[in-house]
């Protein structure tokens, strides 16, 4: 009894978890799966056709917001990558006794209402606000100058917000690796660039990696930095989304756009992982 006990605990524990992600995840994605290939509007009706040129119609209609928003995540990653590490490096051997206290300053902003930080982030890059305002006083910048409705201010809004996605999990690997084995090789004649290079740059590669899926999934499905900080030039595709589910009540292009967008962050995710080597990223994590 005692045996059969242990066997069954780890899937009791397991159990509210999964239920949770069977019902709220599991079930709306098959739900959304089979509203994508439905044809109908919202006054006859919906119904199930097997209609697979929703997915064909919307590669062919949207695929240039498709191609904008993968190219808006990438650059938005990539910045995240180049800020968050030299903050999460600084905090975590530089800091000392006050870790806590600058990743407490570095995540405050965050405790505000998305919608909110972003309306900020536009009343920023306004063209008579606080930083282009004065730039152009004092003649450092043309007078029609401006960065609102560009492609630059929606990756800036994209990097801001999703920023701290990518500092914590390169904070926490750097936080694990052993002080010890830096001087090692400080004592074995390595430079500090060499110590970075050879010994903390692979042992943060697990932060580096996960940091990496949690900014580039939902940077590429944002919706909100596009409508506040671009322009119709600069439409992702979950504006088209949002727009097609909300505003005209089509609800099978919008299952089918979203499905498309996932297929595409997948295959990037998988072919992101296999570059990387997830086999070495697993390696340095262990050790």
């Amino acid at each position: 009894m005692r045996r059969l006990k242990g066997a069954v605990a780890p899937y009791l524990l397991i159990l509210p978890g999964g239920l949770w992600l069977v019902v709220f995840f599991a079930v709306p994605l098959v739900y959304m799966a089979s509203v994508s290939l439905m044809t109908g509007n919202l006054i006859d009706g919906f119904e199930q056709t097997w209609h697979w040129r929703n997915y064909t119609d919307g590669l062919d209609v949207y695929g240039d917001k498709f191609v904008r928003s993968l190219w808006y995540g990438l650059i938005a990653t990539v910045a995240c990558i180049a800020l968050a590490y030299p903050a999460a490096y600084w905090i975590a051997f530089r800091a000392g006794r006050h870790k806590s206290t600058w990743l407490f300053m570095l995540l405050l902003p965050f405790f505000v209402s998305f919608v909110l930080r972003t309306i900020a982030w536009k009343l920023v890059l306004t063209d008579q606000g606080p930083v282009l305002g004065p730039l152009k006083s004092w003649h450092l910048l043309p007078k029609d100058f401006h960065v609102l409705d560009s492609g630059f201010a929606v990756v800036s809004g994209l990097t801001y917000n999703f920023l701290p996605f990518m500092v914590l999990p390169i904070y926490v690997a750097l936080e694990r690796v052993d002080h010890r084995v830096v001087e090692a090789a400080y004592d074995l004649y390595a430079g500090r660039f060499a110590a970075f290079r050879r010994v903390v740059l692979p042992l943060s590669l697990p932060g580096v990696f996960a940091g990496v899926i949690m900014t580039f999934v939902p940077v590429t499905s944002d919706y909100v930095n596009a409508s506040v900080l671009g322009g119709p030039d600069n439409t992702m595709i979950g504006n088209v989304i949002q727009t097609e589910y909300f505003t005209n009540s089509e609800y099978a292009t919008a299952s089918a756009l979203s499905f498309t967008l996932m297929a595409l962050l997948l295959l990037g995710i998988f072919a992101y992982a296999r570059a990387l080597g997830t086999k070495d990223v697993l390696e340095a994590a262990g050790r």
